[in-house]
């Protein structure tokens, strides 16, 4: 973080700074920097890149549709090689359900 890029420029005032790092510090979720993004009259990117400036900004965890977070497939193919012991070199084609399948079954 720099002095410019923390302190007050032509597009956010010293209040809107204090505002955001308030807000965004109390509750540091997508929804404040929404929130704070109608009250500023700002793009939502903007008010990202100033949080992310002044060091305050969280990346969200990318998550499934039903909630859980996301698991690489390569996780699933070292899993079931160190169950094994051995490597598997076209296991990385099998599909991401086969491989989660796999590992159930391994596991119990």
């Amino acid at each position: 973080m720099t002095d410019l890029t923390a302190s007050a420029s032509q597009n956010y005032t010293v209040e809107m700074i204090e505002e955001m790092t308030a807000a965004y510090t109390a509750a540091p979720t997508r929804a404040t920097v929404d929130s704070l993004s109608e009250s500023l009259n700002k793009p939502v990117r903007s008010v990202i890149s100033k949080l992310s400036a002044l060091g305050l900004y969280v990346k969200q965890e990318r998550v499934t549709k039903a909630g859980a977070p996301v698991v690489k497939k390569e996780v699933f193919v070292a899993k079931v090689q160190e169950t094994l012991g051995a490597e598997f070199p076209s296991m990385e084609k099998m599909t991401k359900a086969d491989l989660e399948r796999l590992v159930a079954v391994l596991a119990s």
